[in-house]
């Protein structure tokens, strides 16, 4: 008895519309537009889509709409982590969190 051997079919990469997305992604973190105010991000969006649409010619206008938003909402997150000006809030020091703390349990023990 033979054992057929499985044929695979041979890899498929990522599509040029998957491999520009990551390169946008890509040029996005290595550039720090992240930080940028929006102005300067909608410049560098252009800017980096012209340069997406050279380097993957097949591209059509509308997947290059896809991702030029893609990007913008990529670069303004629904939940702004960072404060402005770069300066974080202060965490409440671990005094106040242990007088609410005693609190709960006094009122819990009544």
């Amino acid at each position: 008895m033979t054992r057929k051997k499985k044929t695979s079919a041979p890899s498929r990469g990522p599509s040029e519309i998957e491999q520009a997305r990551n390169d946008l992604f890509g040029h996005i973190h290595r550039c720090g537009v992240l930080r940028a105010d929006e102005e300067q991000q909608l410049e560098w969006m252009k800017d980096t889509i012209e340069y997406l649409a050279e380097c993957y010619p097949s591209l059509t206008e509308g997947e290059l709409e896809d991702l030029k938003n893609i990007g913008l909402r990529f670069c303004r997150p629904v939940i702004d982590n960072a404060a402005p000006g770069g300066e974080s809030e202060q965490a409440p020091s671990a005094q106040d969190g242990d007088e609410a703390g005693e609190e709960e349990v006094a009122a819990s023990a009544a």
